[in-house]
Formats: structure tokens, sequence, C-alpha cells
């Protein structure tokens, strides 16, 4: 059973079983890096969790269509595996909002990823992904046998057709296990102050993880979103439109205790797949991410076991390393691909970037 009410954008809002799926299937990239921040880092859960609530009903309501909203997965997996502290994550998220409220305003997307060059940000992609699957290990080998159970859980699931179910239901095993272990938590409202978890500082590790997530958002979050939008759902929004709400969701999340968001071809493709076609979606996914919200406590989030979260991020890490290379064809941009990616990880993910655009630029000089 469908029920539909008209909204102010120009598609309708549907509530269906197609919406709900939709919905969980967008939740599966953002859970385990939302739990992992949680858990490796001082942010605070309910306030991350908040944030993505509002923000999913507020652009689901706004375009009308099941549009995703996303860590800024560049930023989060640094501060996962401890490059960034939370300061420096609430600075590069503000700068990053900043900037793109800014080039969207200005009409400056589409110049940006010209000169920044896709297989540069394809391998800022494999780096974070490298990076997130080292921290995976680390965390696995904290408990190999409860790793390993979350393993073959997510192998069998996979071979039966479920691979994008697998990870919710190990999040699902992790969480009970939380709760048998700190007990069922009382509902709490998160408080609405400034910085609950800790006021902005803007270093050189900050401004070098904004350069290469902004290389991300630009080129996967708004252009691929904005061509997706018009494939998928006959949708004409531009890439600078996309810039601008970004911008907006980061810097009114951002001091409110939220992460850096952005909107994601990849967690678009994933409502549509699972069968999402209304900004109904959102809302249903919105009003979850609340009720999680008010149950998600410290004491909660302390007793998940860390090594179910290492599978967790095995996942995330192997699904966006295949995202990286999957566009790509040509030898010389698969070497450029690999050779951020690596320098990203032994090295600096923001030198990596640069370097990558220097040796993009050299090589589009070439014949």
């Amino acid at each position: 059973m469908a029920y539909t009410v008209r909204s102010g954008a120009e598609s309708d809002l549907e509530f269906s079983v197609g919406e709900l799926t939709g919905a969980l299937g967008d939740s599966v990239t953002v859970l385990p890096l939302v739990v992992a921040l949680g858990a490796t880092t001082s942010v605070s859960l309910p306030h991350v969790l908040l944030g993505f609530g509002v923000f999913q009903i507020v652009w689901g309501l706004h375009y009308g269509m099941p549009l995703s909203v996303e860590p800024m997965k560049a930023l989060i997996g640094l501060a996962i595996v401890g490059a960034l502290s939370y300061a420096e994550l609430a600075a590069a998220g503000i700068l990053a909002g900043g900037v793109l409220l800014a080039v969207g305003h200005l009409g400056l997307v589409g110049r940006l990823q010209r000169v920044v060059g896709e297989p540069v940000i394809r391998g800022v992609q494999l780096a974070v992904a490298l990076l997130l699957l080292e921290a995976a290990v680390d965390l696995s080998l904290g408990n190999p046998a409860v790793a390993a159970g979350g393993l073959v859980v997510v192998g069998l699931l996979a071979l039966v057709g479920y691979r994008q179910a697998s990870v919710l239901v190990v999040l699902g095993v992790g969480g009970i296990a939380a709760v048998v272990t700190a007990g069922v938590p009382s509902p709490a409202v998160p408080q609405l102050t400034l910085f609950p978890a800790g006021v902005p500082s803007v270093t050189a590790a900050a401004l070098e993880g904004t350069v290469a997530q902004l290389g991300m958002t630009v080129g996967n979050a708004a252009i691929a979103t904005a061509l997706l939008c018009g494939d998928l759902y006959d949708r004409d929004i531009s890439a600078d439109e996309l810039s601008r709400s970004m911008g907006v969701t980061c810097l009114a999340a951002v001091p409110l205790g939220g992460v850096p968001m952005c909107h994601g071809s990849g967690g678009l493709a994933g409502k549509y797949a699972f069968g999402a076609r209304t900004g109904g979606a959102n809302v249903l996914l919105g009003v979850g991410y609340l009720a999680l919200a008010l149950v998600a406590a410290g004491a909660v989030l302390a007793a998940f076991p860390m090594a179910i979260l290492g599978v967790l991020l095995v996942v995330v890490a192997l699904e966006l390393g295949r995202a990286a290379f999957a566009p790509v064809s040509d030898g010389r941009s698969l070497a450029l691909v690999a050779g951020v990616g690596i320098v990203g990880l032994v090295g600096n993910v923001g030198v990596a970037f640069v370097l990558g655009t220097v040796a993009f630029w050299l090589l589009s000089r070439r014949p």
C-alpha cells in the first residue's frame, strides 16, 4: 500500500514499501561511517544523527525526490583513522560549506572539475578507502574471532543476493550486543548548543582535508549527481544548485554538532535501485535517524564491539575502492588513480591531491 501527498516540488511525496526499502539502501554506507566516527572520536553521535535526520527531510521535501544526504567521506574517513581531530573536522566542514555555497552561487562548479581532473578525484577516493581498510584491520585484530564471524555473515548474505543488506545485519548484531552489555538506553533529546563536541580548529591538516574533500564533492556530489537526477528521475537540477544546498547543509549542521554532509551519486543510485522514487524515502529515513538520535547513548556506543566495526569498515572501504576504479578505463588515468591513492595512504591525502593535480595538468598537455 502506498500513501501519496502533494509537495511544493515537482514530484509527489509517496510513502510505500519501495520508498522504505530505498531509504534503507541509502543508510548502508551512512550508518557504518557514523557509528565508526562516534566510536573513534569525541563527536556527539546524537547530534550527528539529528543532523542527518533533519537534512534528509529538508532536501527530500525541497527537491521532491530521494536526493542522498551522506557524510563527506574523505573528511569522515580521515577523522576515523585519526588524521583529523574533531575540532579539525568541524573546521574543515565549515570551510567546505562556505566554498561550496560560494562556487555554487557564482556558477564555478564545472570549471573546478575541469581543473582538478576526474582521475585525481578518484585517487583521493582510493586513498580514503585504503586508510579505512588499514583502520579496519587494526580494529579487527582486537578480537579476531568476532571479526571472522562478522565476515562470515557478510559473505553468506552476499552469496544469497543480499550484499547491501549484509551491512545493516552486521550493524544490527553489533547494536544488540551493545544493548545487552550496556542496557536499554532511556530516550533523551540532544541539547541544541553550539559546537557541543568542541570548537573548530583551523590547522594545516584541516585545510588539506578540505581541499581533498572538495575535489571529491565537486565531481561526485555535484556534477555526477546532477547527471543522475536527469538520467534516473528526468529532473533538471544543476550541479551549482546542488553545490549551494550542500554548502547550506554544512554551514547549518556543523555548528550544531553535525558533521560535514553532501549529496552523492552513489547514494542516489542506491535509493533508486532499492525502489525509492520520491522524496518520501528521505522523510522516512530522516524520521528513522531522528529516532536513533534519541537513544544513541554514550554507554551503548562504548559497548559496541569494535571488531564488528572493523568488518563494517572493510565493506565500506571495498565499496569506496571499487567506485574509485569503476569509471576509469585508460592506462594513464588508472596509473594516476593508483598513484594518488598510494601517496595518500603512505603519506598525506592533501599532498597526494596537490601532486595528482599537477601530474594531471602535465599529462593533459602531452599528446
